[in-house]
């Protein structure tokens, strides 16, 4: 019974301590983003909505307000709010950044997807 109980635990600490990481890379194209759409200073939400070629959507907004429930990160500088049921899927994920003509945009990793599609924005878990 004390090793199951130390494995609940052990995965309860792992649950809450979890992150969503944001590349330096990110943070830049995101505060530039933000910046021309005069919107210095929101958050970015970050959220999965269902549909897709995999099942569920990665959806990235800015949000001047945090709500109740949301869960709140900063990395690099850039404050990152995720609502709980989003949270399940996205815990861990990492945000980064490329400008490569041909195959350049955000770039989502995400350690919970049991299987992603070929353009990286829909997964499964």
């Amino acid at each position: 019974m004390k090793k199951e109980q130390s494995t609940i635990e052990q995965a309860q600490n792992e649950f809450k301590d979890a992150q969503i990481f944001v590349s330096k890379k990110a943070v830049t194209r995101l505060k530039a983003v933000m910046s021309s759409e005069g919107k210095s200073g929101y958050y970015l939400r970050m959220s999965v909505d269902s549909g897709g070629c995999s099942g569920m959507n990665y959806k990235m907004d800015f949000d001047e307000k945090q709500k109740k429930f949301d869960k709140l990160f900063e990395q690099n500088g850039l404050k990152v709010i995720c609502d709980l049921k989003s949270w399940l899927y996205l815990k861990n994920i990492t945000i980064d950044y490329s400008d490569d003509m041909l195959n350049g945009g955000f770039k989502i990793e995400n350690p919970n997807a049991e299987r992603t599609c070929g353009c990286g924005t829909s997964f499964s878990a």
